[in-house]
């Protein structure tokens, strides 16, 4: 027999009807509210069941453990560091197995923002939407949760409800970052070449050489670096040169061009082209803005 809560050690919290009303209707909150929230330990027989789905966005972080989820578009496994997102509305069973139960946080959102999450982790889910996420930093995505969980112990007052909704915004923030990069072993030649791009601003980039520095065709790692940023190498190393030249007009007297080598230009004009087609002027005129 499956039970939906009564676990030692649990946390539970369930918002008042006449609270999730006021709170919908005006203020940050009618755009993200968490509903529902909790934390359940080594959560044997736990189950539910919503023929008609629920009103709102699911979040469930395994941190050990195994559970299932069915719905019409078929079964997922929701291992440990991995979460399921069900959309609101979407027909659903999950249970955490029997051999392994799960240990989970979890939470149910609703409002504009939560819809803007589902639409964006649809990308990465299967046919009704559903999406398990490989979770790249598990200590973080549930240090965010247990604020979400502790906001509403405290009360039911608009100040602990908003702050509930940032950190449930956190959450879902970093859901659907994990799932836009992939598994973690998927991401990791994109987030080392990031890191290598930063701190390399005035190094000559070519593609070709990054990708074989963390072993992969340059092909390969075009598509795992455009598919986690949203473009290409050259551009994003261009805006973060650009973001370092601005931070450099506005703290230092450098004079343009002395900037311009700073972040990997040899002709200053180059460089200034290049600045403004991000910002839309060049750098003195940025300069005499910032004074």
């Amino acid at each position: 027999m499956r039970i939906g809560d009564g676990f030692p050690g649990q946390r539970l919290r369930v918002l008042p009807s006449a609270v999730v009303g006021a709170a919908s209707d005006t203020g940050p909150t009618s755009r993200l509210l968490v509903t529902d929230a909790g934390y359940f330990p080594h959560a044997a027989n736990h189950g539910r069941s919503r023929g008609e789905g629920a009103v709102g966005t699911i979040a469930i972080v395994s941190v050990a453990g195994c559970g299932w989820c069915r719905t019409p578009g078929g079964l997922h496994q929701v291992g440990a560091a991995q979460a399921l997102v069900i959309p609101a509305g979407v027909p659903h069973e999950y249970w955490a197995d029997d051999d392994a139960p799960w240990t989970i946080w979890w939470m149910h959102a609703r409002g504009p923002d939560a819809g803007e999450f589902e639409r964006d982790l649809a990308r990465h889910a299967g046919p009704d939407n559903v999406a398990v996420v490989e979770v790249h930093d598990v200590v973080r995505v549930v240090a965010d949760l247990e604020r979400v969980v502790a906001a509403l112990e405290t009360d039911d007052t608009y100040p602990s409800l908003l702050r509930c909704a940032g950190a449930a915004w956190s959450v879902l923030a970093q859901l659907g970052a994990d799932a836009a990069v992939g598994s973690p072993a998927r991401g990791e030649p994109v987030r080392a070449a990031q890191e290598y791009l930063r701190t390399h601003l005035d190094a000559v980039v070519e593609v070709g050489a990054l990708a074989r520095r963390f072993g992969l065709s340059t092909s390969h790692f075009s598509a795992l670096f455009r598919a986690a940023t949203g473009g290409g190498v050259v551009e994003y190393l261009k805006r973060l040169r650009m973001a370092r030249a601005c931070e450099l007009l506005i703290t230092t007297g450098l004079p343009v061009a002395d900037i311009a080598r700073a972040v990997g230009y040899a002709d200053p004009f180059y460089f200034s082209r290049q600045f403004r087609s991000v910002h839309g002027c060049s750098p003195s005129e940025f300069r005499g803005r910032g004074r």
